[in-house]
């Protein structure tokens, strides 16, 4: 039946190092749950799609490099749209959302995702959804995944004023009349947050005494009755409500364990270019309050027995391992404690439903487990909904299923940003607070 086939909108993304192509990719993912079909494409691919005659809803994912620049895949896109011949009206029939992602630490925050929407506008394209400015120095799903669930309703009601113009009669003056009765709706993101600051610890705490006393922290609330939500333990409504959860991510890693042994991979194999040095931090000290949004640190390196040429304006990364008894605990709730040196392969999962799945740049094709979770993995990250959401397929119990479900749900909204975001949640913690949860490799890795 008509009603049944799903209204395609045309999604394009431009990516520098794949972040705005993995947020594509989920909403991409999410479409079909909500009765739509996106048509992703790269920026790049200007072959596979037209904007001069595209009808449908258009949704932007664009990020930023350099210092302020298009990513490289936007760069022809970004050309064509600047042609001063253009006239003002030249995509005055395209209908158009954008989501920018940026780091505020940099003079030209998300300027490629501006960019593109000034022009968009000075070419007289409309939004039906207002731009997100995600910032990665405080988290990109900070505004990433509200502008995502605000993203659907958008889609909807501008497919509904298409299909409303569409069945207008040509006769002027009706079609005046039945715009003029239809109300622009615009959308209003609620994008600020509190973002609770990093604390450098005491010089006498071990990192692994912290998880400790945060551990402490949890029980301590989740055992404070029934009268108060905790990150274990929901009251009324989010525990009485109708749940709308994120679908769930599909797998496309497969981890094969060998019996074959060898050298793990250098760490200069996990960066694109350059060399790698290991080297002490001898000093840190925080510059900024502790009020302060974003926490400055000033760290000195030990570079005395290094040998490299450097210029001024010259950049370097910093890989940090994770805490060794950190990774030991993980390897013990998995009950893989055996199995730390063993060599393992890691491959993309045959009839994976992951578009465009590809092995991740970050793992290495094979080393053993221990080297992964030690430099390739990062076990104090605060978990996304999506993981949060995969975690449930993997716990036993309940009512541990059910308070995951609550926190990677619209409902416990709140609650995810108390009890995991402004908490400062690891993944050893929710296997802690979760026990029954056991996931496999392949879903960490």
């Amino acid at each position: 039946m008509c009603c049944d086939v799903k209204r395609r909108f045309l999604l394009l993304y431009a990516t520098q190092k794949g972040q705005a192509k993995a947020i594509a990719e989920e909403i991409c993912q999410q479409a079909g749950a909500h009765g739509l079909e996106a048509d992703m494409h790269c920026m790049s691919e200007m072959d596979k799609y037209n904007l001069e005659t595209e009808k449908d809803p258009v949704v932007i994912v664009i990020s930023t490099t350099g210092t302020g620049d298009p990513p490289d895949t936007a760069r022809k896109f970004v050309k064509k749209i600047q042609d001063t011949t253009l006239p003002p009206d030249h995509f005055a029939h395209l209908q158009y959302g954008l989501l920018g992602l940026g780091d505020s630490e940099y003079t030209f925050f998300c300027n490629g995702g501006k960019t593109v929407d000034r022009r968009l506008q000075e070419l007289g394209a409309q939004h039906f959804y207002d731009t997100g400015l995600a910032d990665d120095c405080v988290g990109l799903e900070l505004v990433v995944d509200p502008w995502i669930d605000g993203l659907w309703l958008a889609l909807k009601e501008a497919f509904l004023l298409q299909k409303e113009k569409e069945g207008m009669s040509s006769d002027v003056d009706a079609v005046s009349s039945s715009l003029s009765a239809a109300p622009h709706v615009v959308h209003e993101l609620n994008l600020s947050s509190e973002v609770q600051n990093l604390k450098l610890e005491d010089g006498g705490v071990r990192n692994s005494d912290v998880l400790t006393q945060k551990l402490v922290d949890i029980s301590l609330v989740a055992s404070a009755g029934d009268t108060e939500p905790s990150l274990v333990h929901s009251v009324p409504p989010v525990s009485q409500s109708a749940l709308n959860i994120p679908a769930l991510p599909p797998e496309y890693i497969e981890v094969q364990f060998q019996d074959t042994h060898g050298e793990n991979p250098h760490l200069s194999s996990l960066i694109s270019e350059g060399t790698t040095f290991e080297v002490p931090v001898t000093k840190a000290v925080q510059l900024t309050s502790e009020d302060a949004v974003k926490t400055a640190l000033l760290l000195e390196l030990d570079i005395t027995d290094t040998a490299f040429d450097y210029q001024p304006g010259d950049a370097f990364c910093v890989i940090c391992p994770n805490n060794v008894s950190e990774v030991e605990e993980l390897l013990q709730i998995l009950g893989l404690s055996e199995k730390g040196d063993y060599f393992i392969c890691v491959k993309v999962k045959q009839g994976t439903k992951k578009k465009g799945a590809t092995h991740p740049q970050h793992i290495p094709e094979r080393s053993t487990l221990k080297f992964i979770l030690t430099w390739c993995l990062e076990l104090r990250a605060i978990p996304k909904k999506a993981f949060l959401r995969a975690l449930v397929e993997c716990t036993s119990d309940a009512g541990e299923k059910r308070r995951l479900q609550e926190l990677c749900s619209r409902q416990g909204a709140s609650d995810y940003t108390r009890f995991i975001r402004e908490s400062n949640v690891c993944l050893l913690d929710l296997l802690h607070a979760f026990p029954s949860c056991k996931p496999s490799l392949n879903l960490l890795i």
